[in-house]
């Protein structure tokens, strides 16, 4: 006869684990003997391995009594199912580490979270010249877009990209950017309004598309303000190209 402590030792488990066994029904609790200790016989021992070899092999411990007392058809037939929910768990586990290697391999971690064309085109206004804080505003704003309606912000991005090879677009851009910083009531702000509505009137066609080309005050508020940033310049800017676009 064992104690508790030789049993467990001789399976290779804990004592805690054991009681615990005990408590889940899984493996009968001898009664005490005049010493008031527990002694477990030859069977407790074989039905301590069993119950260790199911639970090493990942069967779930409220499933483990159902197989011990199962026959050798249903027996299978369970360790099949329980096999067929580990190989869907490791695929789940694959997918999750080769996510994992694209966001430690992604330029500035943005890749994984914007399309190939967004993650480019930011690069691309990294390459010109614009500040940290407004690509870091312009990649919220495509992770918004592309949530929102992924075939629109597409579209969008094509212009923008297009838009960027124009020496003046890019010009703008970077006025915008420095703009960002500038007060409410700033002169140069009514200039670089004119601008803008120049630069969209001398697009071929005026796309809707070419409109939205032009860097959107509007839609940066809304990202700049959720993470506690607002800019009064670009305030001013939204309502002065309402302005123009209704002639004033």
């Amino acid at each position: 006869m064992l104690t508790i402590g030789q049993l467990a030792r001789y399976v290779g488990v804990t004592i805690k684990a054991v009681r615990h066994y005990h408590q889940r029904g899984l493996l009968a609790e001898p009664p005490r003997d005049a010493a008031g200790y527990r002694r477990y016989s030859a069977q407790h021992a074989i039905q301590l391995v069993k119950i260790k070899t199911l639970a090493d092999t990942g069967v779930p411990l409220a499933r483990i009594k159902e197989l011990l007392a199962a026959d050798a058809d249903q027996f299978a037939a369970a360790i099949a199912e329980i096999d067929r929910r580990l190989q869907e768990r490791v695929a789940e586990l694959q997918r999750t580490r080769e996510h994992l290697a694209q966001l430690a391999l992604s330029s500035g971690g943005e890749r994984p979270f914007v399309s190939a064309e967004v993650a480019e085109y930011l690069n691309r206004l990294r390459e010109c010249g614009v500040s940290q804080r407004t690509v870091q505003m312009e990649r919220d704003i495509w992770i918004l877009l592309q949530a929102v309606s992924a075939p629109e912000a597409a579209r969008w991005i094509r212009d923008k990209r297009a838009a960027l090879d124009d020496p003046e677009f890019r010009a703008l851009y970077l006025a915008y950017d420095e703009a960002f910083v500038w007060s409410a009531d700033d002169p140069r702000l009514a200039a670089l309004a004119d601008r803008s509505q120049r630069w969209m009137t001398n697009q071929p066609g005026r796309l809707e598309g070419q409109k939205r080309a032009v860097p959107d005050p509007t839609i940066a508020q809304l990202v700049t303000r959720s993470g506690g940033v607002s800019s009064p310049a670009w305030d001013r800017l939204t309502e002065l190209a309402k302005e123009r676009r209704a002639g004033r």
